[in-house]
């Protein structure tokens, strides 16, 4: 029996999401904001981009769940991020780190530092922002792209998940999940979410969304996977390129069902 099938169905999560309509607080990046809050809308949450350091802290405590994403990250939004973060973990709210081109320079390693250092639930990288976060060279990225497979991160998944304590997320061709000790994959995407950008800041909100309504983290992690991965594979199968796409994906996650979701969901 694989670790998903002791776990529960999407569509738990999808019915949480749309019956509760959580919270969300983003402090993600100029280009992610849009459809990061139009993805959260379109699954029952409600987002709001919350980054001034005046009241990002503040917000936090409030929020079902906390998203942070190093996208764009400029002095005053690193004080902010740490600062929520904190809060966040003193709340009792999870949060999850989106450390977008991790590898790219020092400004962004240090900044994924110090937040790895406040306790983060949900790490969500593509394989070579997880292999730099775990400390292993030689797959830096090209940017805000991974240079290798999702399979090459495997090992740092579980080396990172085990030193900083959150479920580890390591998204590609195939998704892989892992706390450290326990590991789980997800089959559904599609490789045209490629060509439109922002297409994993949009996951990492959604992953918070569920992690809001969910209190497995791994669990919440695999289900927003599911959830986000079929919608892709629905809205590409009737999209003529990356602009429909963009916009079939938005309709797919407002239209989705749970029975569906169960049975189009390839967990393992």
């Amino acid at each position: 029996m694989t670790l998903a099938a002791t776990l529960d169905q999407p569509s738990k999560t999808l019915h949480a999401l749309r019956e509760q309509r959580p919270l969300v607080q983003n402090i993600t990046n100029f280009v992610a904001m849009d459809l990061a809050a139009n993805t959260l809308l379109a699954v029952g949450a409600s987002p709001a981009m919350v980054h001034a350091p005046q009241e990002a802290a503040e917000f936090a405590a409030l929020a079902g769940a906390l998203t942070v994403n190093l996208g764009t990250m400029e002095a005053h939004w690193v004080e902010s991020a740490e600062a929520a973060a904190k809060a966040a973990a003193a709340a009792g709210r999870p949060w999850v780190l989106d450390p977008v081109a991790v590898g790219a320079t020092g400004f962004r390693r240090g900044n994924a530092a110090r937040l790895l250092a406040c306790k983060p639930t949900v790490v969500r990288g593509n394989a070579s922002e997880i292999m730099t976060l775990a400390g292993l060279s030689g797959a830096e990225g090209k940017g805000v792209d991974s240079t290798v497979g999702s399979e090459s991160a495997v090992e740092a998944s579980q080396r990172l998940a085990q030193s900083c304590g959150a479920v580890v997320v390591v998204t590609g061709a195939l998704d892989h999940v892992s706390d450290g000790t326990r590991q789980a994959t997800c089959a559904n995407s599609h490789e045209m979410m490629t060509r439109i950008t922002a297409s994993g800041c949009a996951l990492t909100a959604l992953t918070g969304a569920c992690l809001a309504v969910e209190p497995e983290p791994l669990a919440a992690a695999l289900h927003a996977l599911a959830i986000y991965g079929v919608a892709a594979e629905r809205a590409a199968a009737r999209s003529r390129g990356p602009g429909s796409l963009r916009v079939n994906l938005l309709d797919e996650l407002y239209l989705l069902d749970g029975g569906d979701l169960d049975r189009a969901a390839r967990l393992g």
